[in-house]
């Protein structure tokens, strides 16, 4: 199996850039490639307790508007002026990402291995050990809710310099220009690199920190003999003589821009409004980290990349949900003289399923399949089920929402373009080896398992479960969201069986009004669960 290393009002001096829990983060970040340094200095915002916005420091006496996570407003009052001189050693990274882009439609909020391209550079960014701040300049408000999930802050940009014609200097200026702080150096990075290696970028920022250089950018080797058309349409060369062609190894190495970061002394860059100046330094980076998208061709190629890179180990998730068709069974069917059609699945399975539904790990089947084989195996499995479902997300967004999860931490495994609107709900969008090639290309993590042979064991294993488990508590029945009709139906809890013991699954019984007509399934004896909200999550390797 196969993944991919994973609006207010803005007053000119104020920071709208929103805090994401930063500190914990920094606490964590490693580059096992870098020498270690010291634990990176917490962020300077800091996030109500009840989640409204966070308290930001403006450098005048006017009360900045901060934004919340949720997109509410709230006013906060200025905290005092640090005193003292500034750290020179504190490094803010600013991802300049508008909502404009022509060649790719929202091209930031792009998938790659199933990771929006603006949470690759913002993973990029929070593990280098020396970024403090990382911050997303952005007009538009789904970039900037994506930058917030991603654990970033957000500047928003006004109009003026959000337009095609805008340079990214801009950005930088005007994000340094609100933040209640000041930084010696400054990191620009590119959403439209995917494969930045935060190690690299430490390494730039170490040169920079250093004073061996003033400005350093990523590059990559190029031998390329480059020409250009005159006014005649005749070609010229362009930086090497055309009667002279030495050997590769004879000539003097060339280096071409990848456009993924630039470390900038920040004072140089309020002076000469530009990210070259100065001494200039080159951090080159290896040929498969220098791909850079600017159309769908390129896109297309680096999902392609991104589907093969690595070997997952574990998929962290607190939930896990399956196509039925294609994941459960190999996609085909056998069909009588009547018209009577019969599945195929694989045992093994219900063994991965078993270890997660006594853990208490939330599992639900989701299909669009009418055939009530459907719901007769995840009685099986002792899982909730939706069939007949032709809006995959949505039911799956209400699902997670009435089991009060996170979507980032839920994983969905699919084989068909179907799938594909579910993929966008989840964190872990997952895919079985067969796969169709536009599913492929959309996954975090591919499967080794084709669908029916093994494909739900092999991710189930790959959820880990914690080393003890909570106090099990008895679920009686199961929830079924499957009708006659094709439309999701559940029901409300009260024609369970005396013969049961326990009680419907707590998220499904206190939403019910997710699913307004719950019919509950054939009545059975379901194994035991634990209580979720008591399993411990911490210390779990997060592949990204």
């Amino acid at each position: 199996m196969t993944y991919e290393p994973n609006a207010t009002a803005q007053t000119p001096d104020a920071c709208t850039a929103v805090a994401a829990d930063q500190a914990d983060q920094a606490a964590e970040r490693t580059t096992p490639t870098v020498a270690p340094t010291t634990a990176a200095t917490t962020t300077q915002t800091t996030t109500a307790p009840t989640g409204t916005a966070p308290t930001t420091t403006a450098p005048t006496e006017t009360t900045p508007t901060a934004t919340s996570p949720t997109g509410s407003t709230a006013n906060t009052a200025p905290t005092p002026a640090p005193t003292g001189a500034p750290d020179s050693h504190r490094t803010v990274a600013i991802i300049p990402a508008r909502g404009g882009s022509k060649g790719i439609p929202l091209k930031n909020l792009q998938k790659v291995a199933g990771i929006s391209l603006l949470a690759r550079a913002i993973n990029a960014a929070q593990a280098s050990p020396s970024i403090d701040r990382v911050i997303v300049s952005t007009d538009h408000d789904g970039i900037a809710a994506e930058a917030l999930r991603a654990g970033a802050e957000v500047a928003h940009r006004p109009a003026e310099i959000a337009g095609d014609t805008a340079t990214s200097e801009s950005a930088l200026i005007h994000t340094l220009s609100t933040l209640d702080e000041e930084f010696d150096i400054t990191v620009f990075m590119q959403c439209t690199s995917p494969f930045i290696d935060s190690a690299s970028i430490e390494n730039a920022v170490r040169t920079v920190r250093d004073d061996d250089a003033d400005v350093v950018f990523s590059a990559v080797e190029d031998h390329s003999f480059l020409w250009r058309l005159d006014d005649d349409t005749q070609a010229v060369a362009v930086g090497h003589e055309a009667s002279f062609r030495p050997r590769r190894q004879d000539r003097a190495k060339h280096f071409n821009e990848t456009g993924a970061f630039y470390v900038m002394r920040t004072s140089g860059l309020l002076e000469h409004e530009h990210r070259f100046f100065g001494r200039i330094g080159i951090e080159e980076v290896p040929p498969e980290h220098a791909r850079e998208i600017d159309d769908m061709s390129d896109l297309s190629l680096v999902r392609a990349i991104a589907s093969t890179q690595e070997t997952a180990q574990v998929i962290d998730v607190d939930a896990l949900v399956t196509d039925f068709d294609g994941v459960h069974t190999d996609d085909g069917a056998y069909v009588d003289e009547d018209g009577n059609e019969q599945v195929r699945v694989h045992r093994g399975d219900g063994m991965g399923v078993s270890r997660l539904v006594k853990s208490g790990v939330p599992m639900m089947i989701l299909s669009k399949e009418r055939n009530p084989v459907v719901t007769r195996r995840a009685e099986k499995l002792g899982v909730d089920v939706a069939q007949g479902i032709d809006n995959k997300a949505s039911i799956l967004d209400a699902w997670i929402t009435a089991n009060d999860l996170d979507p980032a931490r839920v994983a969905y495994v699919g084989n068909d373009i179907n799938d594909l609107e579910a993929f966008d709900v989840v964190g872990w969008p997952v895919a079985v080896a067969d796969a169709h090639p536009r599913v492929l290309a959309a996954a975090r993590v591919i499967l080794d398992r084709p669908g029916g042979r093994g494909a739900v064991r092999e991710v189930c294993d790959l959820i880990p479960i914690p080393a003890e488990a909570a106090e099990p508590f008895p679920i009686s029945t199961l929830t079924s969201l499957w009708s006659s009709t094709g439309h999701p139906s559940t029901s409300a809890a009260g024609h369970q069986p005396e013969h049961l013991v326990g009680h419907r699954s707590a998220a499904m019984s206190d939403h019910a009004s997710v699913f307004p007509d719950q019919q509950p399934s054939v009545p059975r004896q379901q194994p035991q669960f634990t209580h979720r909200a008591e399993i411990s999550r911490a210390n779990r390797k997060q592949v990204s």
